[in-house]
């Protein structure tokens, strides 16, 4: 058992009274694609299930751009323009993709901000005075695409053009012999910390295949190597400088990495804003960053006597049409011109009705469209405007059900099928969104709208509305199919926050009624229901795709 543990997990022993959610920063060196907008998404329905699984959650939620290295260094001159403009231009267009998409963050973070600047470098000066920093010649090959040092275990032979060259074996990027002067941080002294961390903490990282490929690469021989944490600034300029040395500039992922502290209001001395949301609850990453995120980032905090973060959410990639996305294949896909055709929401809905975190997800713009019309347009969409519409509802209300006739239907397979799916649902969703399973949750709603489907198909409303005495019957109807309605609406909050929205207030649900909790309280056993008048809004929830429009699309070049 290690000492340092030990003590760090007897200082920080209680929660945090915010619930901190963070999702990787954004590299500047391209525009946003569906893999960023993907990260975020992931971030905020984990956040925005917190809302509505407690009510009165308090939430730090942050975003942002990582704006140094030489990769901006190279991107800034290919743009011939000034490095501070090149960064504010691709970073305003991520604050944009996240204000389009409903990303509803409280902190956008950029890492050329005074404010980072200053907790880097006394975050720095931390690990510093607690010994954990040392000057030395560092050597080794360096990538600087991926601006990192790499050990012979992580390096691949290849042959491009006749020539066989060295390329990092996870990114296959390039890479060269580098002898220079640097600052080196003790990684291999935390070790045995990060073993102890990690195997104390089976929820450290989700999901389990990539809790796995990190406990394996911390065992595995020279992974914990100490690592350079600074560049020559005479070769890597933009960065925060060394302090004490402006010949040197801090590494660009020590410096990003440090970004969530920046967010969290880190200082020494801790103050009553930092103790209150750290460590964070939810951190989002791909996996391509799962070393510097899994090793390097717990490594930094326990050096500097931080509690390292409750969960890191791990994602996979995704591939369009079975190919990987690259600019060289023109496969590239823009979020915010396909929510043009789609709707954001739509875009939402799809990626992480698709996306699986521990398997690359396949975009396809045909099974967008499959999807968003059979499930957003016909399951949802279509229900409502039939239970809304003037024909089966000409007095616009939400009905009350008289619990007689309610008995009577019950008797129906259809019905006991759609009573079992409403009463089952919540449970089912709140495990799923505990696990972060947005899939799985998503799935259980649509099989709960196709039984009740089933259902108003099978009752035949429109019959039931000839009939002046079956009155009380076509009440029941509408009834469960609008509860069916509210149910889901809550749920699917998180996923499609503006469709749930529009959805709900058509039902006349008040805003204060909108938390899980109200899921499990069902209005047919209600005795004070006295049913309500539906909302005004007559525009259909979301319009089918037509598919002759979308045949035009074409994946445009980012």
């Amino acid at each position: 058992m290690c000492l340092k543990t030990v003590n760090l997990i007897r200082k920080f022993s209680s929660k945090a009274s915010v619930s901190y959610f963070t999702t990787p920063i954004y590299y500047v060196n391209a525009k946003p694609h569906i893999g960023h907008l993907y990260s975020s998404l992931i971030a905020d329905a984990a956040q925005r299930w917190q809302q509505i699984y407690h009510k009165g959650a308090k939430i730090k939620f942050s975003t942002g751009t990582d704006e140094h290295g030489t990769k901006i260094q190279q991107a800034a001159k290919s743009h011939n323009t000034s490095l501070s403009g090149y960064c504010e231009g691709i970073s305003s267009q991520y604050r944009h993709l996240a204000d389009q998409f409903t990303i509803q963050y409280t902190d956008f973070i950029r890492t050329s901000e005074e404010k980072h600047k200053k907790t880097v470098q006394q975050f720095w000066n931390c690990l510093a005075t607690k010994g954990h920093i040392y000057k030395s010649t560092y050597q080794g090959w360096y990538c600087i695409s991926d601006e990192t040092f790499l050990s012979d275990s992580q390096l691949d032979k290849v042959v491009r053009n006749g020539v066989e060259t060295l390329v990092s074996a996870e990114s296959g990027h390039p890479v060269e012999w580098s002898e220079e002067q640097n600052y080196i941080f003790k990684l291999s002294s935390f070790k045995d910390d990060l073993v102890y961390w990690l195997t104390r903490n089976e929820n450290a990282v989700q999901p389990k295949k990539f809790y796995k490929i990190l406990l394996n690469l911390i065992h595995t021989d020279g992974a914990l190597s100490d690592i350079s944490v600074s560049r020559p600034s005479s070769r890597v300029h933009w960065g925060i400088p060394v302090p004490g040395d402006d010949t040197q500039t801090i590494y660009v992922w020590l410096d990003a990495l440090v970004n969530y502290l920046t967010v969290a209001g880190y200082s020494q001395v801790p103050d009553t804003e930092f103790q209150q949301c750290w460590p964070p609850y939810v951190q989002v990453i791909g996996k391509d960053i799962l070393k510097f995120h899994g090793v390097y980032w717990p490594a930094f905090l326990i050096a500097a006597g931080l509690e390292p973060f409750h969960t890191l959410l791990c994602h996979s990639h995704w591939t369009v049409d079975g190919e990987k996305m690259s600019k060289s294949k023109g496969n590239v896909i823009d979020p915010l011109e396909r929510s043009q055709l789609y709707s954001t929401d739509g875009l939402r809905y799809f990626l992480l009705r698709e996306g699986v975190s521990h398997s690359d997800g396949n975009y396809s713009d045909t099974k967008v469209i499959r999807i968003l019309n059979s499930e957003l347009a016909d399951t949802l969409g279509n229900l409502l405007s039939r239970c809304c519409g003037k024909a089966l509802n000409p007095s616009q209300t939400y009905p009350s059900i008289n619990t007689e006739v309610l008995e009577k239907i019950s008797s129906l397979e259809v019905t006991k099928k759609l009573l079992d799916n409403l009463n089952n649902l919540p449970d089912l969703c709140e495990q799923h969104y505990n696990e972060f399973n947005f899939y799985k949750a998503t799935d259980a709603v649509i099989a709960t709208l196709h039984s009740c489907n089933l259902f108003f198909e099978t009752l035949k409303p429109w019959e039931l509305k000839k009939r002046p005495e079956s009155s009380e019957e076509l009440s029941v109807v509408l009834h469960l199919a609008m509860e069916s309605l509210r149910i889901s609406g809550i749920i699917l909050q998180p996923l499609i926050p503006n469709i749930s929205h529009v959805l709900l207030n058509k039902l006349g649900v008040p805003r204060e009624e909108r938390y899980f909790e109200n899921c499990r309280e069902f209005s047919w056993t209600d005795s004070g229901f006295r049913g309500r008048s539906l909302g005004e809004d007559k525009n259909a929830l979301f319009k089918r795709l037509v598919t002759e429009e979308t045949k035009k699309v074409k994946i445009s070049k980012v």
